[in-house]
């Protein structure tokens, strides 16, 4: 293919290739020549063009295919428009020539194609230089039409299309002539045809104004007459072409001289609406045959033509706009709905074709208000709809309430106006679910009367009409849940006041209903007490039913609608009627099969109509009861349900003699009647109905066999039995469009009516399959077959096989026996029934018996060659599920072999395709049939795909072929090459106009692409061979005129992007994405999505940039995504607003979040300014100014006016009225961009780093800098109509709260960024708080104040009041109680409301408290500055008073609400302990609902509820435990059920229960931590838990427990934080652990303190030797596991340690092959773990008996020691790591601890210490070398802490002494100076211990060698600060040594010491040159001199005698010094200079 890649064809090349890879070489050659010649120089395309041209003419006579010729002609024009034109008149003379020619054969056909597809592209690129020979052309071309095929009328409109396009108006003298052909073309036989003269037409009509002025009424009927008998795609090309015609001629205006030339005249909206009008209703005949029509009384319009115009209408209406549309709304809307209400009109004169014209109206209705208008225009809509509604209302009541003789006649208004009202009633139901909360305006408005026309509706005389306000009202409860009580009260009290109209009872019942299904989908829920008025309402209606035999019928229809629709508010309210639904149920069945014998011979057929409805009715609610409450169905619910199933089994078998017996009356009611029963039994488990089984049978077999079954029911019942891929070939109505609501009704026969809802009243209530559309339920003669079909499956597998072949042989024969329609009928309901049978017994993995399977085989293979498609599509599935049950390769093959051998005999198109797609399947179904069958059936595949006389069979083959390869999947490897040939020829050779071919072909494609896999990304030649071939493949269906050929190269692209990346052309693929991202076909516009979300994952960047390029470089790329201003991304952003299907919604969701994440931080401006536009565009204005209160530099106002006017100029805003769905998305991704700039760059939460960046790069952005419009945003969204955009632009403000609150201003220090911003903040939630708020908006406003207040943003008291005000009234709203709050939804939303409130407080509280004691401790601490003290103080106290002063009540209620936490998380086998009447904040009924909200709030309330127990500390007597609980509910604080318990309770008891409601609820939770429990609520309870601790009161509970209740409650503890610790690996959750656990060890020693003084006290003096036994460990030592404190704490603190140091585990470092490691420095909180640990460690001992301590003695060493050991790392200066101090204080603690001092441990204790001081000193010269490089100065700080804090004995032991003072000789000889420094220190500390025994040997030793080195130093005049520091040390050590000395030895050291002092002062001279080392030593030494001297005077003077030198120089110094002291100025050195004078004045000892 490389060869190909050339300006000239390489002829050598192509001529060496076989057929079919010399037409791909030649398609390459031209796809790359038409890049090639676009980016070619001119000069260069010119010296070729000649050879050019002559290779290009000779390829047009060589027959090209048409993707060949196609491309082809493009490069002939292309090469034209670049290069020279003088040698194009020769080329269109060639053309023409090609065409004249009289050569008819057909392989002379595709040369006469290229011919005329030549010259299209060349007038369509050249245009008007080649006018002069236009009008031969046209003549040519439109002759040759006349003899012409119909693919050659097919290229031949589309080529006059392209020559019109590119002449204009210089075309105008063939304008008629082209317009003559076109005609006859659009009512061609061929559909591919009628679609080109469409588009020919369209074209021509922009410059031919005849067409849309005088012809117009013809245009318009030739349309009328295209539609019949046409295709989707024909309805859509003519749709478009009369849409735009007729929208053309509305708004033409007519230049003068043009309009008299053309003799056009003005066209009105009027006639133009009639026009449509008269197509609607009479179709294309006449007027005069259309009226002979309607006095026969037969319909002459056939649907498609309805179908058509419908489409018509959208077009005309959309090409005009949405402004037009709102203009004219009230015309368009009047001349709608008059075509359903046309008196005795043809549309509705059977009921079939009323409900297929209602369909038709509203789709007009949806598409045009649905998806045009913008939200506000939507609410002008809707009010006109209601206007419309009160006139035809009008027109109802005076027919109504007229009594005279004119009645009967205008009875018929009533008839046509009902028709009307279902579509403006459903129209407006739509509109306003559509409008969601937005629409609450236009309920509020009187004038409108919106509530009161639909409900007055409801009384309307006919059934579809109130059925039709019931949905209206359902819908308006959907999008308003506040009106849903509301609505359910009126409807409710109209039925029981109105009890006696039939009409008012079934209306408001099917009212009543509608909303009762409304409920599911409001989240907020309507009061239980609903429930229990619906079903005593039903009740009453089905008891008084038989009172009055006018409403029997209404009563008994409306109790039993009543009752199934309250099934569908689940088990928690039908849990309390479920007894009297059972009751009801049991009544209304004959006890006994006696009793219906007795029925039958009583009653008439009225009395039969009633019961069959009433057991209907029931069926219908047991159906209803299963489905939504399964939950109920317990063993004993069954049991009461099956008693009246065999009587209805029973009833059904007598029906058939019933309807001979009272005539056809009841026919209707058995019907209905049997679908109900069949429903049922489908949902019960066939066990439960054994012994009917057979009965049922029978019935069954006659419903399916019956003589009335309609064939047309196929399009209802085989589509579900049909695998949904199979359906996309077979019809492509069956395909998902957008016109599908009215498409559907063309696969309906035109005697069958498309669902309704009036067929089934039921379906009110149940959720629509479709979405959010009115429920269409099929006519029950179609629906009963359908369930007859579904229960034959089941029944069928479960009787015996005898009974199972008896039926199947009486099936046949009835079939057999048959003929014609009805045989066609019967054979389907027989293959529907055999499929659901095959599907239950694979499913079930049941078998079938040998027999079986040959009926069943036989019934099959004769529905394999049905002639309807359907039929056999459904029997290629049985065919395969029955090879999958019998599961028996011999079976498979045998299968197999017969589709062989008919395929190989049958000549004929069904065969054909059935058995073909037979093979599929079974490849399908079983993975394959074996290898040896795979390549016959590739070979017969391949043979009938080649079959080019029928496309249904290559079709059909193709489908086949692509499932073979599917499921073939590494087998099919050897078969690739051929097939991918195979798949090549036929793309290029096939016609464009068999698009269903190609469409297989593209599967078979993809499916190749799958198999072949990653290999594709392979370099050798075959791969790519393979894989050029994939991509001409996919080119040549790119180029495909067919949309969903297209949608197939587009997911064919989309696999090999997976597979292959980097050879997918991504800028060509991308550009092909985007033009398509708009297209009118549903699938179409799926697969770009598809693709771009998989596009975007990968390659987020490049696709946003190709779009953008692409839509610079190209003008019309995809117009109506206007890339080119908002990008790809706002393209996306609008197409989600406009699109209705939900997958494809959800794909541009994900695809846009996906770019997000990529593109957000780089792209910041730019996705900010698209949220900002989307979320301002519908803004409301009076909204926005509120936005004059930011508080901005003046700098910045100028640039926010400018972005809220923006709209005023004269560009159009990117996003006109998005909806509310669309904003809320916007508001969602505000918050996506927060979050990912999170994780990039520091500068975006840091305003001075952002700005200083700024500068530094222009193009740098940060978040920060747009914190502005995020507020701004966050108020649009919070302050909207809608309640979802409410809730989250409150979300957004949360996030921008907590995300921004800690950003520090720069231009105010001490200020925050978010401060200017207050009043916003306090705007956006003001509204949140008014009384007619939903709870879930409150709710999250109280979640959102609470974040505000908590985030210390606002400074000013004042300010902060404005918002707590707002907590403030929602507070009393909760401490008004129930009565206050609202009844418009479910007890559970107040309750989620008073949490939310609470939990709000809660927050603020704890904030409050914490601020409090930060401020606190830091005005203790001198140090902190005034200034920050002053703004700290007034407001760190202010908030707590502000708390403070609802403190009182708060406490109660937040109290009450953890009580009602404990009681709903108690087990289920405590529930009848639970209150009767509920808690103090949920009702019983919904305890269900309320346990969510408790669960999201109880943490933070239970951690302010103990912060004000602690607060308190358990010391407020005064509190009674009546006042506990909520002042307005009778529950109280652990109350006894008599009133007179409460009074009883001491404080005592009362802080007994709250300390345990606390610890149980904090117990309870950290036991049992789910996945999903919150860090939040984690944290919270350890929180509340150190709280609690923290006062005494509680301590004394843990720690006195500790001993009386075997230490329960404190090991319970410990225990459940040692879990937490283990389950959860956050340093923040173990270090909150690790403070409890000290807590509880704290309270365990106070315990044994209190216990030991007071033994004391008691015991006396004399049994002192007994008082220490308290503690664990009593006399033994023993510790029991699970029984010991100690124990527990140790676990866990060795849990910890060993988690951070692994190395301390023995196990570990006992095993020979771990050396032992280096130390080593753990991370920030690995320290901060390890020294809480051992914090806990060394105060356990305390908690023991002298034996327990010495039982852990040995393990608390260990681990002090461990941890010194491992973590002993050098540290510059010598600092101690944090780890090291901790253990050194932990080993202090233990050193000192009373337990080694006590008689009955001393001894061990002592020589327990005695070996871990051997440890430590071991650490020097470790047996296994290792630890070489521990820090000495650590060890030597431990063994001094040993040496310091253990008695005498443990260190005096010679070796032990030994050994120290070797470590610490060593160490004064370290070569390092900050060694030699500590050690210095650490002597200090020994040498001045008081216990000579212990100071006095290290005296001995190190003295002598301390003087030595000093004098060295002195030798050797220290230089540098080292040798200072050690000096002084050593100075400091002498000057110890003679404080320490005995009086005789002390004039000895001081005689050593002065010496080295004085020599190291300096005279008046040298002082002045010294440096700062040797001046520091100076001072040092004369201060230290002159506190010696004093102290030591004789010695002093001795010395001072005996040496003159020293004293000279001391005088001398002194002398210097005061010198220099004068010198200096005094500011300087006011403090020397005082020190200095105080020596000076001490001088005169001498």
């Amino acid at each position: 293919m490389e060869l190909a890649h050339s300006l000239l064809l390489n002829e050598e090349a192509s001529s060496q290739l076989g057929e079919v890879q010399k037409a791909e070489f030649i398609f390459e050659w031209l796809r790359y020549l038409e890049k090639l010649l676009l980016a070619t120089n001119r000069a260069d395309v010119r010296e070729k063009q000649k050879a050019l041209v002559e290779q290009l003419l000779s390829l047009l006579n060589s027959s090209p295919g048409p993707p060949t010729r196609k491309l082809l002609a493009q490069n002939l024009a292309i090469l034209y428009s670049i290069g020279d034109t003088f040698s194009v008149y020769e080329t269109i003379d060639k053309c023409n020539d090609l065409i004249r020619s009289k050569d008819d054969s057909p392989s002379y056909l595709p040369t006469k194609l290229a011919a005329v597809v030549c010259l299209g592209a060349l007038y369509k690129k050249l245009g008007r230089i080649l006018a002069n020979a236009f009008p031969d052309t046209v003549g040519n071309i439109l002759k040759a039409m006349k003899s012409a095929e119909s693919q050659g009328r097919y290229e031949i409109m589309l080529s006059l299309q392209s020559i019109l396009t590119g002449l204009g108006a210089a075309a105008a003298p063939c304008h008629r002539d082209v317009y003559k052909a076109a005609r006859s073309c659009l009512t061609d036989r061929s559909m591919a045809v009628r679609c080109a003269a469409a588009k020919c037409l369209l074209e021509l009509q922009n410059e031919a104004v005849f067409m849309w002025s005088t012809d117009l009424d013809s245009v318009a009927t030739l349309c009328f007459k295209s539609f019949e008998g046409s295709n989707y795609d024909v309805r859509i090309s003519v749709s478009k072409l009369l849409g735009t015609v007729l929208a053309k001629a509305v708004i033409a205006k007519h230049p003068g001289a043009a309009a008299s030339r053309q003799n056009a005249r003005r066209v009105s909206l009027e006639e133009v609406l009639e026009l449509l009008g008269t197509g609607f209703l009479r179709g294309s005949s006449g007027f005069l045959r259309a009226s002979g029509d309607m006095l026969k009384g037969s319909s002459s319009v056939s649907r498609d033509v309805r179908v058509g115009v419908t489409q018509a209408y959208v077009v005309f209406v959309s090409t005009l706009g949405g402004a037009w549309l709102e203009k004219n709304f009230a015309v368009f809307l009047s001349h709608t709905l008059s075509l359903v209400s046309q008196l005795n009109s043809k549309a509705t004169q059977t009921q079939t074709d009323a409900v297929c014209c209602r369909r038709c109206v509203s789709f007009i209705l949806r598409a045009t208000i649905g998806g045009l208008l913008g939200e506000k225009a939507q609410i002008a809509a809707a009010k006109d709809i209601c206007q419309a509604i009160w006139k035809l209302k009008k027109v109802v009541d005076a027919v109504l309430s007229d009594g005279n003789l004119e009645t009967r006649l205008s009875s018929t208004d009533v008839a046509a106006s009902q028709h009307a009202l279902v579509c403006a009633l459903q129209e407006l139901g739509n509109l306003i679910h559509g409008l969601g909360t937005t629409a609450a305006p236009l309920l509020q408005e009187s004038s409108t009367g919106l509530l009161d026309g639909v409900i007055s509706m409801t009384l309307h005389p006919s059934v579809s009409v109130r059925l039709a306000a019931a949905w209206c009202l359902h819908c308006i409860a959907v999008a308003l849940p506040s009106q849903l009580t509301p609505l359910l009260d009126r409807c409710l009290d109209r039925i029981t006041t109105l009890k006696s109209s039939p009409e008012a009872v079934t209306g408001f019942s099917f009212a009543v209903a509608a909303l009762l299904g409304a409920v599911a989908h409001c989240p907020l829920g309507i009061p239980h007490g609903k429930g229990k008025i619906v079903m005593a309402l039903a009740e009453d209606l089905l008891c008084c039913a038989a009172q009055n035999s006018r409403l029997s019928l209404q009563r008994t229809q409306a109790g039993w609608l009543l009752i199934a629709a309250l099934m569908t508010l689940g088990p928690a309210v039908v849990s309390r009627h479920l007894a009297r639904v059972l009751l009801l149920w049991k009544c209304v069945f004959p006890a006994s099969p006696k009793d219906l014998e007795t029925e039958k011979s009583r009653g008439d057929s009225f009395t039969w109509q009633v019961t069959l409805e009433g057991r209907a009715g029931a069926l219908c609610a047991v159906k209803s009861l299963i489905s939504h409450c399964g939950d109920l169905l317990t063993e004993e619910v069954i049991q009461r349900l099956l008693p009246p199933l065999p009587c209805a089994v029973d009833l059904l078998t007598q029906l058939s003699s019933i309807l001979k017996t009272y005539g056809n009356s009841l026919k209707t009611p058995s019907v209905v009647y049997r679908q109900r029963l069949y429903e049922l039994l489908i949902l019960l488990p066939p066990e439960t109905y054994k012994g009917n089984l057979s009965a049922i049978l029978k019935e069954l077999t006659a419903e399916l066999t019956a003589p009335d079954a309609q064939a047309a029911a196929s399009a209802c019942l085989l589509p579900a039995l049909c695998h949904p891929d199979d359906l996309l070939i077979l019809s492509p109505l069956l395909q998902e469009t957008d016109h599908r609501f009215i498409e559907e009704q063309l696969l309906l026969s035109n005697g069958v009516a498309c669902g309704s809802l009036e067929y089934d009243p039921y379906s009110v209530y149940e959720k629509d399959v479709g979405g959010d559309s009115v429920p269409k339920p099929l006519p029950p003669a179609l629906s009963v077959s359908n369930s007859a079909s579904k229960l034959f499956g089941v029944v069928c597998a479960h009787v015996e096989e005898a009974e199972r072949i008896l039926i199947l042989e009486q099936l046949l024969t009835s079939i057999k026996h048959s003929k014609g329609a009805r045989q066609q009928a019967v054979q389907l309901h027989v293959v529907c029934a055999v499929s659901n049978l095959l599907k239950y017994v694979a499913g079930s993995k049941r078998s079938l018996g040998p027999e079986v399977r040959r009926l069943v085989l036989t019934l099959v293979l004769g529905a394999l060659e049905s002639p309807n498609p359907l039929l056999r599509c459904a029997a290629s599935e049985a065919w395969a599920r029955l090879a999958q049950v019998v599961d028996d390769g011999a079976f498979t093959a045998g299968l197999a072999q017969v589709s062989f051998d008919k395929l190989k005999s049958a000549r004929d198109v069904v065969t054909r395709t059935g058995h073909s797609l037979a093979l599929g399947s079974l490849h399908r179904y079983l993975g394959g049939i074996g290898p040896q069958h795979l390549s016959s059936c590739i070979g017969v595949l391949y043979t009938l795909s080649q079959d080019s006389t029928s496309p249904d069979v290559q079709t059909w083959a193709l489908h086949s072929l692509s499932l073979t390869i599917d499921s073939a999947g590494a087998l099919y490897h050897v078969h690739v090459e051929p097939t991918l040939s195979l798949i090549t020829m036929l793309l290029l050779s096939v016609p464009p106009t068999h698009a269903e071919v190609h469409q297989s072909l593209g599967r078979c494609l993809n499916a190749l692409i799958t198999t072949l896999g990653p290999e594709l990304q392979g370099n050798n030649t075959s791969v790519s061979t393979l894989r050029t071939s994939c991509l001409l493949g996919c080119a040549v269906m790119q180029d495909n005129p067919g949309c969903l050929v297209q949608a197939q190269a587009i997911s064919c692209l989309q696999q090999l992007h997976m597979f292959a990346p980097r050879h997918v052309n991504l800028s060509s693929l991308v550009s092909c994405l985007c033009v398509n991202l708009c297209s009118p076909y549903l699938l179409l516009r799926r697969a770009v999505l598809a693709c771009l979300r998989q596009l975007v994952q990968r390659e987020a960047v490049e696709v946003s940039e190709h779009a953008v390029l692409l839509a610079k470089d190209s003008g019309d790329l995809a117009a109506d995504a206007n890339i080119k201003e908002v990008g790809l991304e706002g393209a996306l952003l609008a197409l989600l607003d406009k699109e209705t299907d939900k997958s494809l919604c959800q794909d541009i969701r994900e695809t846009l979040h996906h770019m997000l994440t990529s593109m957000a931080v780089e792209k910041l401006s730019f996705w900010l300014k698209l949220c900002r536009d989307v979320l301002a565009a519908s803004a409301d204005f009076t909204a926005v100014t509120c936005l004059d209160t930011m508080q901005e530099e003046e700098g910045d106002r100028g640039d926010d006016a400018s972005v809220l006017t923006s709209r005023s100029d004269g560009k159009p805003h990117p996003f006109s009225n998005p909806r509310w769905a669309t904003r809320v998305f916007a508001a969602d991704c505000v918050c996506r961009i927060i979050n990912q700039c999170e994780n990039a760059n520091r500068a975006h939460f840091d305003i001075a780093l952002a700005q200083e960046m700024k500068k530094s790069d222009s193009r740098n952005d940060f978040l920060v800098l747009h914190l502005a419009d995020l507020i701004r945003m966050a108020f649009m969204a919070a302050t909207d109509h809608s309640d979802q955009l409410r809730l989250s632009g409150l979300d957004t403000l949360l996030v921008v709260i907590r995300r921004f609150a800690d950003i520090a201003e720069p231009e105010f220090p001490g200020h925050v960024i978010l401060e200017q911003y207050q009043a916003n903040v306090g705007a956006a939630l003001r509204p949140a708080f008014t009384s007619e708020t939903p709870p879930d908006i409150t709710a999250k406003a109280c979640q959102v104040c609470s974040a505000w207040i908590a985030s210390g943003v606002v400074r000013d008291l004042s300010d902060l009041r404005r918002v707590h005000q707002l907590l403030v009234s929602s507070l009393m709203k909760v401490q008004a109680g129930k009565e206050a709050l609202s009844h418009l939804y479910n007890e559970s939303a107040s309750t989620m409301e008073i949490l939310a409130v609470l939990k709000a407080w809660a927050e603020v509280y704890i904030i409050a408290v914490q601020r409090h004691k930060s401020h606190k401790q830091t005005s203790k601490t001198p140090i902190n500055s005034e200034d920050s003290v002053r703004s700290g103080s007034p407001l760190a106290d202010g908030l707590l008073d502000l708390v403070c002063a609802d403190l009182g009540t708060l406490s109660k209620l937040w109290l009450a609400a953890l009580q009602d936490f404990a009681l709903l998380t108690l087990p289920a086998e405590f529930a009848s302990q639970l209150p009767v009447e509920g808690g103090a904040f949920y009702t019983a009924e919904t305890s269900e609902n309320a346990r969510l909200h408790y669960h999201s709030s109880w943490a933070l309330i239970l951690h302010a509820a103990a912060l004000w127990l602690t607060s308190t500390g358990f010391t407020d007597p005064d509190e009674g435990a009546a006042n506990l609980s909520r002042p307005v509910t009778p529950t109280s604080m652990c109350q006894d059920s008599s009133s007179s318990g409460a009074a009883v309770k001491s404080p005592e008891d009362v802080y007994t229960d709250r300390f345990h409601l606390i610890l149980g609820i904090s117990v309870e939770f950290l036991c049992s931590l789910r996945s999903d429990a919150t860090m939040e609520s984690i944290t919270a309870c350890l929180r509340a838990l150190q709280v609690l601790l923290d006062v005494p009161w509680p301590r004394s509970k843990i720690g006195s427990d500790q001993v009386i209740h075997c230490a329960d409650l404190g090991i319970e503890l410990l225990n459940v934080l040692h879990r937490v610790i283990l389950t959860r690996e956050s340093p923040s959750i173990q270090l909150a652990s690790l403070e409890v656990v000290r807590q509880i060890i704290c309270a365990a020693q106070e315990h044994v303190k209190e216990k030991r003084r007071s033994a004391e006290v008691d015991d006396g003096a004399s049994e002192k030797e007994t008082v220490p036994e308290f503690g664990e460990g009593k006399d033994t030592g023993g510790l029991v596991p699970g029984k010991s404190l100690v124990f527990a704490t140790l676990e866990l603190c060795v849990c910890i340690l060993v988690r951070q140091l692994p190395e301390l585990n023995p196990k570990l470092t006992g095993s020979p092959r771990v050396k032992a490691a280096k130390p080593q420095t753990l991370s920030e909180e690995g320290s901060r773990l390890v020294t809480a640990a051992l914090v806990i460690l060394a105060e356990l001992p305390a908690v023991c008996s002298p034996e327990g301590s010495i039982s852990i003695l040995p393990t608390i060493l260990y681990l002090a020691i461990g941890v010194l050991r491992e973590t002993a790392v050098k540290l510059p200066g010598g600092q101690l790591s944090s780890t090291v101090t901790a253990s050194l204080q932990a080993l202090k603690g233990i050193l000192t601890s009373p337990m080694a001092r006590a008689e009955k441990s001393h001894a061990a204790w002592t020589s327990l210490l005695q070996n871990a001081l051997a440890t430590v000193l071991d650490c020097w010269s470790p047996v296994d070398g290792a630890h070489q490089d521990l820090d000495e100065v650590s060890l030597l700080t431990a063994v001094t802490v040993f040496i310091l804090s253990t008695s005498p004995e443990v260190t005096t032991v010679p070796c032990l002494q030994k050994s120290c003072i070797e470590k610490f000789k060593a160490a004064l000889e370290s070569g390092d100076p900050v060694v030699q420094m500590k050690t210095y220190q650490l002597l200090h500390s020994i040498f001045q211990y008081p216990n000579p025994a212990i100071s006095y040997p290290y005296i001995y030793s190190l003295a002598s060698s301390i003087v030595e080195k000093l004098q060295e130093i002195d030798k050797r005049k220290p230089e540098d600060t080292a040798e200072l520091h050690i000096f002084q040390e050593g100075i400091k050590v002498l000057g110890a040594l003679v404080t320490v000395a005995e009086e005789q030895h002390r004039s000895q050291l001081v005689a050593c010491l002065l010496p080295v002092l004085i020599s190291f002062l300096l005279d008046e001279k040298a002082l002045g040159s010294a440096s700062s080392v040797r001046r520091s030593l100076h001072d040092f030494a004369l201060q230290n001199l002159m506190q010696i001297g004093p102290r030591h005077s004789s010695v002093f003077r001795n010395v001072m005698a005996s040496s003159p030198a020293l004293k000279a120089r001391l005088e001398a110094a002194v002398k210097g010094n005061q010198e220099s002291v004068r010198v200096e100025p005094p500011s300087k050195h006011a403090k020397s200079l005082g020190r200095n004078s105080s020596i000076q004045l001490k001088t005169h000892f001498l």
